[in-house]
């Protein structure tokens, strides 16, 4: 029997969403399955563009059904609606990054547009969306990368109320083929965030020049230069402070695309490796047969669970955002930072097992390997994200206030809140729902209740042990702390999706004696680190903990994996 927990094309329908939404769904995943294994791979070595899969999706409607907010739709299947976006991006994932990639920083590229009141310019993406076109996103520079504050595009007035816009941008996804690019730049006229502009351009135009593809890939991510680019009143998306919150806010809606990518790679990763070490003999034994072996796959197993746990919990969050709920900004950077890092940690413990099975060129492994890596490092670092997650930790762990329950989102709803999310500050003054009670109803599965008290250790250490004002200075300790701060909140909203979705106890044990092992390696971490107080390295060292061991339960849950073995194999 096929796994449930685990994304399969061969038994894949996605009976939680509408009919044209299975329709797309299903017709994508076809798609991929008919054009086969090889030449999935041969795109991918050749470095090929991706006009096919363009042309397909073009030709369905994809990119228009789902990225069109109902308030700019055409049809009455159009929204925006995290959650069938969030599986599309598995999807995505599931077969090569090099599609996702299109499909996100099309995603980014609209981000502007569907916050900005300009009609004329939300028209015309509509319009390019239902003709098949791609978008980017024109926010980083060669010299300055994502530094806003520094751009170096330029718009000079010409007099007329538009701008003639010189400059250029780097790492710009699509800039080879987008029918519009949301570019970022600032006046030159005007001193200090007043003069922050987003304006609309065209990759097309005489005055945008392509310089180079910076990646040696089949994504185009592209140098692009505007000189003397002509910017009308109908181009300009936004002006001043909220062009400057318009970028912030179009990665807090991009930024979580990456998570449910990154299970994608896991998923196909984990059918080949399986397979693979399940049916390869060694010393008169199948490789599962060692016990390091099973350790390492079914630690891949539960890490990959609990990732998709967590993901499917925070896109909740996200579609029941408000101006009064906005927990989703925590659980945006965990998405990008823990459940990404994750997705290394499930690569390289399959790749130990498979060993030099996993560089060889016939394998959907050996470019996950190499993918994999990326996403961690796209939409702001894992450093940039765990010094965000900070933030938040006091309010999280000691000061939370009432919410009413966050329903499982899987409504066919429009997410309009993503697109008017506001002013990017403030984040020290979002509140939390109460973590404890996610733990508390799992108080009798061992490693939850070992693992609570790590998190209420952590609790004791923010009270009486938190780094002081010169240590809040030193980064390289703050992200020690940070990490086990993530390791709680990754925690409650994997619990919080166990109790919805009746999770076997079984897998939720074995992973939370993951958890427990990684948050005693975080502790002796920040142990060793040069500025720990005598105080913080007691504590960190009393916060170790040793998983509850249970051997019938490991059995069971590798039972579990071993049932991976030959249950998908994408045809040649």
């Amino acid at each position: 029997m096929a796994d449930s927990l685990l994304f399969n094309p061969r038994t894949y329908d996605p009976a939680q969403f509408d009919p044209e939404t299975r329709r797309l769904l299903r017709a994508t995943v076809d798609w991929f399955e008919d054009r086969g294994k090889r030449r999935l791979i041969e795109d991918y070595r050749t470095r090929t563009w991706l006009g096919d899969f363009l042309a397909f999706a073009a030709k369905e409607g994809l990119f228009a059904t789902f990225l069109t907010p109902a308030s700019a739709a055409g049809r009455k299947d159009q929204r925006w609606d995290t959650a069938r976006i969030a599986a599309l991006n598995e999807i995505f994932g599931f077969y090569g990054l090099d599609y996702w990639y299109a499909w996100q920083v099309t995603i980014l590229g609209l981000g502007p547009v569907w916050q900005s009141d300009n009609s004329a310019a939300r028209t015309r993406a509509a319009e390019l969306l239902a003709e098949g076109e791609v978008f980017a996103f024109g926010l980083s520079e060669k010299s300055h990368g994502a530094d806003i504050y520094s751009t170096d595009m330029l718009l000079t007035p010409d007099g007329s109320g538009g701008f003639s816009a010189t400059g250029s941008k780097y790492y710009i996804g699509n800039g080879n083929a987008a029918g519009l690019v949301s570019v970022f730049g600032r006046r030159t006229d005007i001193e200090g965030p007043d003069g922050y502009v987003f304006f609309a351009a065209d990759s097309r135009h005489s005055a945008y020049h392509l310089v180079k593809n910076v990646v040696d890939s089949s994504k185009y991510v592209s140098e692009f230069r505007l000189a003397d680019y002509p910017v009308g009143p109908d181009d300009i998306l936004h002006t001043g402070r909220a062009a400057f919150d318009a970028a912030l806010n179009t990665v807090n809606v991009g930024k979580f695309n990456l998570c449910t990518a990154s299970i994608g790679i896991c998923e196909h990763a984990m059918y080949e490796a399986i397979t693979h070490a399940h049916n390869r003999v060694l010393y008169g034994r199948p490789v599962t047969a060692f016990p390091h072996v099973r350790r390492e796959l079914a630690d891949a197993y539960v890490r990959l669970v609990g990732m998709k746990l967590f993901s499917d919990r925070a896109v909740d969050y996200f579609r029941s955002a408000s101006p009064d709920d906005r927990r989703y900004l925590l659980f945006n950077p965990m998405t990008k930072m823990k459940v990404t890092t994750e997705g290394e940690k499930v690569i390289d413990l399959m790749w130990d097992v498979i060993a030099a099975k996993g560089f060889e060129k016939d394998t959907y492994f050996a470019q996950a390997a190499v993918e994999i890596r990326g996403l961690p490092k796209l939409e702001g670092t894992v450093h940039v994200n765990l010094a965000l997650i900070l933030k938040f930790m006091r309010n999280h762990l000691l000061n939370p206030a009432e919410f009413a329950p966050v329903p499982t989102r899987l409504d066919a709803a429009d997410d309009t809140f993503l697109f008017e999310q506001g002013p990017a500050r403030g984040l020290a003054s979002v509140r939390f729902h109460d973590w404890r009670p996610a733990y508390d109803a799992y108080a009798a599965v061992a490693n939850v209740a070992r693992f609570r008290e790590q998190a209420d250790a952590l609790c004791e250490f923010v009270t009486t042990a938190a780094p002081d004002e010169e240590q809040s200075r030193d980064l390289d300790l703050l992200l020690a702390v940070g990490q086990l701060f993530a390791l709680v909140v990754h925690g409650q909203l994997i619990l919080e999706q166990a109790r919805l979705t009746d999770l076997d106890e079984d897998v939720l044990d074995e992973l939370f004696s993951v958890l427990v092992r990684d948050f005693s390696a975080f502790a002796v971490e920040l142990h060793g680190k040069d500025s720990a107080t005598t105080a913080q390295q007691t504590w960190a060292l009393g916060a170790v903990r040793r998983p509850v061991v249970d051997e019938a339960r490991s059995a069971r849950v590798w039972e579990r994996v071993e049932a991976l073995s030959g249950a998908y194999e994408m045809a040649l």
